[in-house]
């Protein structure tokens, strides 16, 4: 998420008490979860930085769901059936035609 400093301290912002709770819940206000598109289930990168502890908003993707859509686009761009494929040798004397075709263009 690319925010400016701008939009993450606004003059009129006023620092929210936060209170950890059983288990070190907290709650996060809620001008802040609306501010930062936060939602019930997203994931916050804790660190700890020199003023106190930072939490940033990530993505986290499930590695095996994302190899399933990038192998069902590879299959939508490339068809996967109803293409012959050319035999070894016929390959061969396309790029012997083509070669052949090169000679003479350089002989003119």
């Amino acid at each position: 998420m690319n925010l400016r400093n701008s939009q993450l301290s606004s003059p009129s912002a006023q620092p929210e008490l936060v209170r950890i709770r059983r288990f070190a819940q907290i709650t996060i206000p809620t001008e802040l979860k609306a501010r930062f598109n936060l939602s019930e289930g997203d994931y916050l990168k804790a660190e700890g930085v020199k003023q106190g502890i930072l939490f940033k908003p990530v993505s986290v993707i499930n590695k095996e769901r994302a190899w399933e859509e990038i192998f069902s686009s590879i299959k939508k761009v490339r068809p996967s059936s109803g293409v012959r494929k050319k035999t070894p040798q016929a390959q061969e004397e396309s790029i012997a035609t083509i070669i052949k075709a090169e000679r003479k263009k350089i002989r003119r």
